[in-house]
Order: C-alpha cells, then sequence, then structure tokens
C-alpha cells in the first residue's frame, strides 16, 4: 500500500462521505466540520492534486448550472485504488489500536 498522510487520508473519507457532490468547497466545509478547524482552500487542493496523481481519486467535471452562471464544479471521486486504501488504512489502525482500552489513555 501507498502511504497516505493524515490530510490525505481525512481528505479521501471526506469524498467518501460526500459522494456526488464532492467539490473543492463541500469538502472544505465537510473537513472543516469534522475536524473543528478552519481549513485554508490551499489545504484541501494541494492534497488533492496529490490523491489525483497516485490515482486514489478521479477528477471531472459536472454540468453547467444556472446557479453558478452557467459554469460547471470540479467533482471528485475515489477510484477502487482509493477505496482500496480507505479499507488498508481502517485495518492498520484497528490492528494498531487492538490491545488498548479508552480507560489506557
Amino acid at each position: 500500500m501507498k502511504m497516505l498522510s493524515r490530510v490525505e487520508e481525512i481528505i479521501l473519507l471526506a469524498i467518501w462521505k460526500l459522494r456526488g457532490n464532492a467539490y473543492g468547497v463541500t469538502i472544505r466545509e465537510f473537513v472543516s466540520e469534522a475536524t473543528n478547524q478552519e481549513w485554508t482552500f490551499g489545504a484541501i487542493y494541494v492534497p488533492l492534486d496529490k490523491l489525483t496523481r497516485k490515482e486514489f481519486i478521479h477528477k471531472y467535471m459536472s454540468e453547467p448550472t444556472t446557479t453558478r452562471g452557467g459554469r460547471s464544479k470540479c467533482l471528485y471521486e475515489l477510484t477502487p485504488e482509493g477505496k482500496q486504501a480507505l479499507r488498508e488504512i481502517k485495518e492498520m489502525q484497528t490492528a494498531l489500536w487492538r490491545g488498548i482500552s479508552d480507560a489506557a489513555i
């Protein structure tokens, strides 16, 4: 498995949860709310570019909409490799946390 940064992992999860509505603004809003921190667009778009180059996500343009003045949105979706990466991350984290109780922390 190609190792991902924590930021890349968070963004992959955001794209998965947003399903057909994952674009820059919604990803930023979702991640900011989930982490209780304000994220800049740069903090979102740099990892999106890396995840695209690693082929964990696919970028495509939506149909133009009247609410955007006839412009399209750049949407993101997970590739099969991206879904597999999330499965492997979850398995690894479960294995790392196995045997550690909440009381121990």
